[in-house]
């Protein structure tokens, strides 16, 4: 389907990249894939492989990792149900002696072998599931377990299923502490799927390489040894990233060459007018009522119902159009699958919670509303459209931020780069020893176990004796606590619960706050917004975990101010960058909430200052910091204000600039400027890690500084505001409220320090 020619000539597309149909190479099917394997997946409308899943069935079957990094919808999951088919749900050697699967099982009772698949989420999970049962022999023992699995289903999944389904969660809380319940299953563990496995990044994927580690380990200790398979579309240098995640030396066979056929495809950049959701309800109308199926990704859970509202006003069509987020049941999301591709519904308003929760490819149209982070997470996206011999269209709609509007400067960065390489820190020792203490408890530690755990595992293991949670024996180290360590350990956030948000009148709950943030956003006197809604935040009780609130209407928003500082514990490394030395090391952050201003809801305008008693909050992380030497300093000729301005505008355009460089969100990172900092004697500028111990992306900052750093001087001379706006240094995180911003003795510093080309 043709790009319309109102969407082409529209002052606002600031590019556009033509991707050519790809026509798909086929094989043969393995040699070693039973008759009855083949049979069901001819009779499921599969009547041959594409190379690709072939290569990457025969890496499996012979027992080497692989990491298969191919486009969405490119049959990523046939790859590894023919090795996994074969080995759980048909014995070779019966198969060949002419027994059914079903008197196998009949006979034996249990499956041959075992495989596991794990992914991201509940609903993934349940999708590749019934994926499974359809492609499968009839009888195929495969099952589910997650938290909403009821008793019968978790015994059926430990005495008899062959294949299961689950995510890293209930693996972590359920499986590994209760292994010897499990050693059927895990004694004959011959496969592990890990699915969309770049949302493995960060601290998150960090958690979930511990995870891994600790089921090889009890693999191993049933005489297990699993062969891993990781699947991405979008997963740069898959292989190297692949065996960070799972703990291998070298890394996994790469499979990236797709050979499975793909329609053409527009990529447009479009730079609004106004505002990215109000243009991405007005692109979605128009392809609404050209006749497209459309998705739009948008950025938040209100997003999704007012740019669904929107485009529904603007369409003329009279085709329907609803909004997805995360909430949803099994059976709205099928219905909503089945109206989206049969045509009866035109579009869909979605969060990324759409990406693992329901199963829609082939539409003919995305709209992404604000870059999403990575360009992996944008091809990602992206690769819902596609239909046939159709060309499909995908639309970048550019929020008011430093990246996007460095992308629309640069379309040529979302075209021609690579994705980003994911960032995980397994080694970090806030991550590693908890789930050291876990493994204790699951089965004593010995030394041979720093072959899953790291040469750094003695070491951490001998300070938890120290601590009291290990005790240290000539046989190893023992877990001494009456709890399960896992309960101390949330793989997806931190070591706390969220704070609930409380209707003050009714007890009514009507939202939750990471405790990372609570006490920005809901502390006394806050304004929270709800659903469109004005909430004044009456008290905070950080002990009980609850934020009392009252419904209100007023004229003014809050915006915290946090007082931080940094103290450098150890400097690893340091390099020239520049006139001046980039360094990255271990440092530990204070911060504490001192104070909320009151700004004009219209305006902006500050009211006034209102004083805040809050905890001072202690963490060390990771960091990279820039000392720009005295010379530099000298050279500006500005005043000491103007100084300050110009490395906290600095400091804040780079941090918004860090997601084009490492798979990361501005709010996996921070960062402070000081004019003399006292641990370094000069002018610095720190980015750091947002999490305990680090999670990789300021370390990477440091690799790539040259390059970023460029980039963020070019943001500053390029943007076309006055003093600093949200597309250059205006940050929504700033501890400051944005105070002190000198944007043009930002780019006059980076000026010097760079010199006149970029780095």
């Amino acid at each position: 389907m043709a790009i319309p020619d109102w969407l082409i000539s529209d002052e606002r597309v600031v590019g556009i990249r033509h991707h050519e149909a790809i026509a798909g190479v086929s094989a043969e099917w393995p040699e070693w894939l039973p008759g009855e394997i083949r049979d069901s997946l001819t009779a499921a409308g599969i009547h041959h492989p594409w190379q690709h899943q072939v290569t990457a069935a025969q890496h499996l079957w012979s027992g080497r990792h692989v990491a298969l990094s191919t486009p969405t919808a490119s049959g990523k999951s046939l790859a590894y149900l023919m090795p996994i088919m074969a080995a759980t749900a048909v014995d070779p050697a019966r198969a060949r002696l002419g027994v059914s699967c079903d008197d196998l099982r009949s006979r034996l009772g249990v499956a041959r072998h075992t495989a596991l698949h794990l992914a991201p989420t509940k609903a993934l999970a349940h999708d590749q599931l019934t994926s499974a049962r359809r492609l499968g022999p009839k009888g195929w023992l495969v099952g589910a377990l997650d938290g909403d699995s009821s008793p019968a289903e978790r015994q059926f999944a430990r005495d008899h299923a062959g294949f299961l389904f689950s995510n890293p969660d209930m693996i972590h809380f359920s499986v590994l502490p209760n292994h010897t319940r499990w050693a059927r299953f895990l004694s004959s563990l011959r496969y592990v799927v890990i699915d969309e496995a770049h949302y493995c990044r960060g601290v998150f994927g960090s958690q979930v390489g511990q995870v891994i580690r600790r089921l090889r380990r009890l693999c191993a200790v049933h005489g297990a040894e699993p062969t891993f398979i990781l699947t991405s579309a979008t997963m740069a240098q898959a292989g190297r990233s692949g065996a960070e995640l799972i703990g291998e030396p070298n890394p996994l066979i790469e499979v990236a060459e797709d050979s499975s056929p793909h329609s053409g495809r527009d990529v447009v950049c479009w730079a609004p007018a106004s505002d990215a959701p109000h243009d991405a309800a007005e692109l979605m109308a128009g392809l609404v009522d050209a006749g497209m199926r459309v998705l739009t990704f948008v950025r938040s859970r209100a997003q999704a119902e007012l740019v669904a509202l929107w485009a529904a006003k603007h369409s003329t069509s009279g085709r329907a159009i609803a909004s997805y987020r995360a909430g949803y049941l099994a059976e709205d999301r099928r219905a909503l699958e089945k109206q989206l591709r049969s045509g009866e519904l035109g579009g869909v308003a979605s969060t990324s919670a759409l990406e693992l929760g329901i199963d829609i490819a082939g539409l003919d149209a995305v709209v992404i509303t604000g870059f999403p982070g990575s360009l992996a997470a944008f091809w990602q996206q992206a690769g819902r459209a596609g239909r046939g011999a159709d060309d499909a269209l995908v639309v970048l709609v550019a929020k008011d931020d430093p990246l996007d509007a460095h992308l629309m400067a640069h379309p040529e960065l979302i075209f021609d780069h690579p994705v980003e390489r994911t960032v995980l820190h397994p080694s970090n020792k806030y991550v590693l020893a908890p789930h050291l203490a876990a493994a204790a408890q699951e089965q004593p530690l010995t030394p041979d176990d720093e072959r899953w755990f790291g040469p750094t595992m003695t070491g951490i293991a001998n300070q938890l004796s120290v601590s009291g949670l290990l005790r240290r024996r000539p046989t190893g180290w023992y877990w001494t606590q009456p709890q399960r360590a896992v309960d101390s350990i949330d793989l997806r956030g931190g070591t706390t619960k969220p704070v609930e948000i409380v209707e003050e009148a009714s007890g009514r709950v009507i939202g939750s706050v990471d405790r990372g943030v609570v006490e920005r956003t809901v502390h006394t006197g806050a304004v929270y917004l709800h659903q469109s809604e004005q909430w004044l935040v009456r008290e905070l009780n950080l002990d009980d975990r609850v934020a009392l609130v009252k419904r209100s209407e007023l004229p003014y928003y809050t915006q915290a101010r946090v007082e931080e500082e940094i103290h450098i514990l150890a400097e690893t490394d340091r390099r020239d960058l520049g006139r001046g030395v980039v360094c990255r090391g271990e440092i530990e952050m204070a911060s504490q909430v001192t104070s909320f201003l009151r700004r004009d809801e219209q305006t902006g305008e500050v009211w006034d200052e209102t004083p805040l008693e809050l905890p001072m909050h202690r963490m060390r992380t990771r960091a990279m910091w820039w000392l720009v030497p005295d010379e530099v300093v000298a050279e500006l000729q500005i005043s000491t204000v103007q100084l300050g301005g110009g490395i906290h505008a600095a400091e804040h355009t780079a941090i918004g600039l860090l997601p084009a460089f490492a798979p990361c969100d501005r709010w996996d990172i921070g960062g402070l400027s000081a004019i003399l900092h006292p641990d370094t004697g000069t002018t610095t500028i720190f980015v750091h890690d947002g999490a305990d111990g680090g999670a990789g992306f300021a370390e990477y900052g440091y690799e790539i500084a040259e390059k970023w750093w460029a980039a963020t001087r070019e943001r500053l001379r390029s943007c076309s505001c006055d003093a600093g706006c949200p597309s250059c240094c205006i940050s929504p995180k700033c501890g400051n409220a944005n105070q002190m911003l000198d944007k043009h003795s930002a780019a006059d510093l980076l000026e010097i320090l760079l010199g006149s080309e970029p780095g």
